[in-house]
């Protein structure tokens, strides 16, 4: 059974940068998709990030393209997120997710906790 693992959010000011990973273990996610998508509580979660199996194709909403960077290390099955110029609405509860054969969080395969962000102005 897989399981994934977020960690490095925190509290930081508007301008400021985050990295988060999310390790994965239980299984072998070298043929997933993986990714990040965020909710705020009360609200639908919102896609940010994601990356192909290869690391070679990679997607971003559009309230992160420019700022935020996806990347993953299939060596150590974990997946990063910088997020960097952030912003107070980009606060929420950030989860890595996984899926085989496609990006889309419709249908993710496996999802973490979640790790809280919170931005001050």
């Amino acid at each position: 059974q897989g399981q994934l693992v977020e960690s490095g959010g925190g509290l930081v000011q508007a301008g400021g940068s985050l990295r988060l990973s999310c390790a994965a273990s239980g299984r072998t996610f070298s043929a997933y998709a993986m990714g990040w998508f965020r909710q705020i509580l009360g609200k639908e979660r919102e896609s940010v990030a994601a990356i192909s199996w290869n690391g070679d194709s990679t997607y971003y909403a559009d309230s992160a393209k420019g700022r935020f960077t996806i990347s993953r290390d299939s060596t150590k099955n974990t997946v990063y997120l910088q997020m960097n110029s952030l912003k107070p609405e980009d606060t929420a509860v950030y989860y890595c997710y996984t899926r085989y054969g496609s990006w889309a969080v419709e249908g993710m395969d496996y999802w973490g906790k979640g790790t809280q962000v919170t931005v001050s102005s």
